[in-house]
Order: structure tokens, then sequence, then C-alpha cells
């Protein structure tokens, strides 16, 4: 065998092999070191001192605003002047006309002309504010109370009202519980009832625009926005989400609306940490708590997160959108059994996103007790004939059932569709299709 003398020869730092250094540290010859950089803490600094991290001997992370509950600019630097009137009451609007929208949809529900619906009061000003923020192509994963998120981006009350009632002018062609909205453009992506399951996805999504970006670097940059409650951020999805988003940089902007119950359950029996902001932090992202009644914190917090999520090839950011869930967890729910009726009335009449706003056009003088009732009827009346055309439109052809999950119908879908037919006409009587588009012919 060939014999080697390494008495000249040279091992080379893996720094000096990679474009990135990588420092690897022998502890036994670094002699005295203040710290070492293990490979799982990087500067850490060494103590003689044994001392256990205590959660409760530290601050709790502060919330972000802008505006107080009297609708008054707290520090005149953070005011929206780079926003006109015009637009901030576009943004009023919006919420005015999704808490409308919530209102009569409920009752429909429990008038049983709706199956199930999910409102969003207390949270308007999470969802419209962060729309504000973002662009078209800005790719949006939402979980079930962005509906202002939707309006704020263009989804008329038409849309709305086809997908509730999954009749044949819904995008979804009828496949969906009410509620799961979704848009080609702008990017949003279809709710899905299974909880968390957004987020990871949303990680992915935002991997694949960054490696989009990075082949064609003349494609206008865009983000992902992610929403979730606080109860999903108790799944297993979101941490392996944030996690391979931290890991990967990815231009993820993570929303997290903590409305202090995740249906039945409250915040104190969720989780013993500093609410779901912490938990960034420890993922190594970066992470504001906002509060999530000012419409204009929101807003502002939201853009810089996208601004961040952008800049140097990209990394994830966390945002924490303190609320209150004024409304029951949804039309299956009664939260006056796990929670006082007097607590929610409080919350109402306290301190709510769409009074804050209107408190802060009131001392612009831009809105009055006139213009609130005008708009009220007006927008109440649109809502309401949008809600009776659609409930009378007709139901998707039948043929939809089997479209969509290939480009082309298989050979076994074909067989099914004529057996489903078969049926049908064997049975007329055992099924009423006059609800269905073409009836029979749908097929």
């Amino acid at each position: 065998m060939e014999q080697f003398d390494l008495s000249e020869a040279r091992f080379r730092p893996v720094s000096e092999l990679i474009e990135t250094p990588i420092w690897v540290f022998s502890v036994a010859n670094q002699g005295v070191q203040s710290s070492v950089r293990f490979p799982g803490a990087v500067d850490s600094k060494f103590t003689t001192e044994m001392s256990f991290s205590r959660p409760s001997n530290m601050p709790a992370m502060p919330t972000y605003r802008v505006m107080d509950s009297d609708g008054t600019i707290v520090d005149e630097k953070h005011a929206p002047t780079d926003v006109s009137d015009e637009e901030v009451l576009t943004w009023y609007k919006n919420m005015l006309t999704v808490n409308i929208m919530d209102l009569i949809m409920f009752e429909a529900q429990r008038q049983g002309r709706l199956s199930f619906y999910m409102v969003s009061a207390g949270e308007e000003g999470i969802a419209v504010g962060s729309a504000t923020a973002l662009s078209p192509d800005d790719v949006v994963f939402a979980q079930y109370r962005e509906a202002g998120v939707l309006q704020q981006r263009g989804f008329t009350l038409q849309e709305f009202m086809s997908q509730l009632f999954s009749n044949k002018n819904d995008a979804g062609r009828g496949r969906n519980m009410p509620v799961h909205y979704g848009k080609a453009y702008p990017k949003q992506y279809t709710i899905s009832s299974p909880l968390a399951t957004q987020i990871p996805q949303a990680t992915g999504a935002a991997y694949a625009l960054k490696l989009q970006h990075l082949q064609n670097p003349n494609n206008p940059p865009s983000i992902v926005a992610c929403y979730f409650g606080e109860g999903a951020a108790s799944e297993g999805d979101f941490h392996a989400a944030l996690n391979m988003a931290a890991t990967r940089s990815c231009p993820v902007v993570f929303i997290c609306r903590n409305n202090g119950y995740a249906i039945s359950t409250p915040t104190l029996e969720q989780y013993r940490g500093d609410g779901i902001a912490s938990r960034g932090i420890g993922y190594g992202i970066d992470t504001i708590r906002v509060d999530g009644n000012d419409i204009f914190a929101v807003r502002e917090a939201t853009k810089e997160a996208r601004r961040m999520a952008l800049a140097d090839g990209g990394r994830p950011i966390l945002i924490e959108a303190m609320s209150y869930r004024v409304s029951h967890h949804s039309t299956s729910d009664d939260s006056f059994a796990y929670r006082a009726r007097v607590e929610v009335e409080d919350w109402k009449r306290r301190d709510n996103p769409i009074i804050r706003l209107r408190k802060w056009l009131e001392n612009k003088g831009l809105w009055n007790e006139d213009l609130e009732r005008d708009t009220r009827d007006e927008i109440r009346r649109t809502v309401l004939k949008e809600f009776s055309a659609a409930e009378r439109e007709k139901k998707p052809p039948l043929r939809e059932a089997f479209t969509d999950v290939y480009e082309e119908l298989t050979e076994e879908a074909q067989e099914q569709m004529k057996e489903l037919k078969r049926i049908l006409e064997t049975y007329p009587e055992e099924y009423d299709l006059r609800e269905f588009e073409d009836g029979i012919k749908g097929l």
C-alpha cells in the first residue's frame, strides 16, 4: 500500500470550502472562553451561576398600537399619513359590510336557509387592516374569519352569497361547506375545514415563490399571508410550519388572531406561555404583537412585515393580533355555555375595531350619525338583494361532482357518472333534480 507523508499536510477550514462560513470549534483547544458556538445554541455565554430561566420573571411582550379606544392617535409620528381619507372610509365600509353580512347570514342559518356560518365580530380590523398592506399577487391562506380580507381584496357580495348557497355561480362548484371561500385572483386559496392545515401549506407556497423569484428575478416579488387563530397554534401543523419557514427563510407573514377562545377553550387553558408571539421568538422568527382592534396598527405592522419578509432573500415574520371573539365560535356553538354573557356585552360596549375607527373618522369630521345610518341601510339592502338572488339560483350541474380532480375525466369517473345516471333514471321519484342546473341532463 502506498504511504503518505502527513507532516506537511494542512486541514482546511470548512469556511474555505464553502461560500457561507461554518466555524468548527474544539472545546478542548480553546482555552478559557466566554462562550462557545455550540451547534445547537450559537453564542451562548458561559456562566458559573446555575439559574433556570423562568417565564414569570420575564416581562410580557408589549402590544403595539397607533390609535386608542377613543379613536385618538397616541403618537402622531405613526399617524396614517400615507393613505387618503377616502381609502380609510373604504376600509370602514368594508368592515361594516362584513359585520352586516354576518348578522344576516347568522339569522339565515337559524331560519334553516343555510347549513352553517361563522361570523367575524370583533376581528374585522385584523382582516381588513392586514389586507390593505397586501398586493394582489400576494398569496393568502386563510382560516375562516377572514371575510374582511376577501372583501378588501375585491370579493363581491355575489361571490360571497354564491359560495354560501353553493349555487351554480360558486367558484368552488358547490363542493365546499359555507364560508370556505376561495378565488383565483387576487390569490386566495380555498379555506379548509381541518384546523391549521393551511399553515404548513403556506410555508410550502412561500418557498415556491422564493424559488420562482430566484429563477426569474424580473418577476415582482410576492409573499404569502397565512391567517389562523390561537387555537390552531396548538396544532402540530403550526410548529412544523414555523420551523420550516425559519430554516428555509420563506417569505411568509403568519398572522395569528388571538381572540381569547378556541371554540370552548379559553386561552388560560390553552397555554401557559406569553401568548403566541413568544413562540415565534423560540423559532428564531421576527415577531410583533399588535392591538387587533386598531386597524392602523395592524396595517402598519403588516406593511412592515411584508417588507421584511422580502428583504435579504426572504424570511418569515409572525404577527400576533390581540382581539376578543364577540360572537359564538360558529352557528353550531353556544358560547354562553362556557363564558358569561356580561363579559361579551362588556367587550361590545368597551372596544371593538369598528367603533374605534368610527370615532377616528368622527374626530376628523369625516363621519356622523346620519352617514352611519344611511350607509348601514344601504349595505343591508344590498346584502339582502344578493342574498335573495343567490338563494334562488340553481345548484351546479351534477357533472361538476366529477370534474376538476384530473385535467380530463378518467375512465373510472366516466363509468361512475354513467352509473349515477342509470340510478337516477331508474328511481326518478326518489331524487328531486329540479334544483340542479339542467337536471338529469347535467350528467
